[in-house]
């Protein structure tokens, strides 16, 4: 049979398969081979002998959360209380393209702000729309319930940024149906954490600690520069261009332009440096 893993517990497997969850054990033959099941693989099992066969091909994978197949990730942006952070928004967004995770800029706090800083926010915000991500405010929860429709959904951001009060909008009931769910779903700040897989709003949503681990580490020059997706739309005459040092460089002038943030070529600097440092 397939199934999901929606929670281990030491060696303990939860597989969620056709609306059971059996509790399983990995067969010894994948510790030789060095693999190590993750919540959110899917995997080959046998519900008699109860154990866990085969750890399928996986969509993508992360180290700190320790899970895997994660199909988008609302960003959650706070514009005031914390500060809102391109730099930071930034780092989220490159880390979720290069695991090949659909980022959501979901922007909090739009109460605890002026209109004047609502308006040169909204033409940042534009910006990341017109560059093809989805921004979304808080307050739009049939809009966010609809994009949670069939996919496993991560919410990740700031710390503070009101990723509990959000969930909490989306399902009032969410703390009466699990009753374990974490602090960032709703469970209480001094309780053991584990990284679980719930069923929520015909989709998945992983409960996790949050994203530890936004470095680069195993990545290369080349792939931080692909992970800009604006960077496509101003080809350079030279096809390895770092856009960097080189003349002529076309995305050196789209930014003087003001065709690409300042913030976000000074992001990629940034990015780059630290690529190259590991």
């Amino acid at each position: 049979m397939q199934g999901q893993i929606i929670k281990i517990r030491s060696n303990i497997h939860e597989v969620e398969s056709n609306g059971q969850v059996y509790s399983l054990i990995p067969r010894g033959i994948l510790r030789k081979e060095k693999i190590v099941p993750r919540v959110g693989d899917y995997v080959e099992f046998d519900p008699e002998q109860k154990v866990l066969e085969k750890v399928l091909p996986r969509k993508n994978e992360f180290e700190r959360p320790f899970v895997s197949n994660i199909d988008q990730a609302f960003i959650i942006t706070s514009l005031q209380k914390p500060d809102f952070s391109l730099g930071l928004l930034d780092r989220f967004l490159v880390l979720m393209e290069l695991h090949h995770v659909t980022p959501i800029i979901c922007i909090t706090k739009k109460d605890l702000v002026t209109e004047s800083f609502l308006d040169k926010i909204s033409s940042l915000l534009q910006y990341y729309q017109d560059i093809g991500y989805t921004v979304i405010f808080n307050t739009e929860i049939d809009a966010i319930k609809t994009l949670l429709q069939g996919k496993t959904s991560v919410f990740t951001g700031q710390t503070g940024a009101g990723k509990s009060t959000l969930l909490n909008h989306i399902n009032p009931d969410w703390n009466l149906a699990t009753g374990e769910i974490s602090e960032a779903l709703g469970r209480g700040r001094h309780t053991t954490r584990n990284v679980e897989l719930y069923r929520f709003h015909d989709g998945k949503v992983l409960d996790t600690p949050g994203f530890s681990a936004l470095t680069f580490q195993g990545f290369t020059r080349e792939d931080i520069k692909n992970a800009f997706p604006e960077f496509s739309f101003y080809p350079c005459p030279f096809r390895d261009c770092s856009h960097t040092k080189e003349k002529e460089c076309a995305i050196k002038e789209a930014v003087e332009e003001q065709k690409i943030l300042k913030s976000r070529y000074e992001s990629y600097i940034k990015f780059l440096e630290e690529v190259s440092s590991c």
